[in-house]
């Protein structure tokens, strides 16, 4: 029973510190695809927090289409060694075809909650103060931009209230359910 409550504390150590981390590297990935203002302090610390990995794999793995190419790299072997530790911390096996197709499923539930984090914060800052300046407001607009511009267009704001933020939410859970759950499924039956 011991063991239990030590494999509990590790596997939420572990849990903590990678998520925490790959969420880093993750916005450094997305603000580098919409091409947001890296002089911005928020900026500054998510560079500076995940430079040292990146700048050994970047030696090795160039970027392909403007497509940083290392921080997916780096995104996969870290959410792999987070399922491999937490199967150890479990005392269970793991096959690797599993563990990369459950990292994929993984990786993508990231995305779309990075992406959900920052439209509720553009949410919530449009009704606290729609006409601030503040450098994290302009990066958390480059941010979630890229995703809202496409639902705008098919769902345009009615009498200023902008209706578009429900249309994403929606896309996210759907594909949550249709394309993530089925993919997750597959990597636990693999393992």
């Amino acid at each position: 029973m011991t063991n239990n409550y030590v494999g509990n504390a590790a596997v939420y150590l572990i849990t903590t510190i990678f998520m925490m981390y790959m969420t880093l590297v993750m916005l450094r990935f997305l603000l580098q695809l919409a091409r947001a203002d890296f002089h911005n302090p928020l900026s500054q610390f998510v560079v500076k927090a995940t430079n040292p990995p990146l700048k050994l794999l970047r030696r090795g793995i160039p970027s392909i289409a403007g497509i940083d190419t290392a921080s997916v790299v780096l995104l996969f072997a870290l959410q792999m060694l987070m399922i491999w530790l937490i199967s150890i911390a479990n005392a269970q096996t793991i096959s690797l075809v599993g563990m990369m197709v459950l990292s994929v499923a993984e990786l993508l539930s990231l995305l779309l909650n990075v992406y959900l984090v920052a439209i509720i914060a553009l949410i919530v800052l449009s009704w606290i103060g729609p006409k601030t300046y503040n450098p994290i407001v302009n990066l958390i607009f480059s941010l979630a931009e890229p995703v809202m511009r496409p639902a705008r267009r098919v769902l345009p704001p009615i009498s200023g209230i902008d209706l578009s933020p429900i249309l994403v939410f929606l896309a996210m859970n759907l594909i949550k359910i249709l394309l993530i759950a089925p993919i997750a499924d597959l990597g636990r039956s693999l393992a």
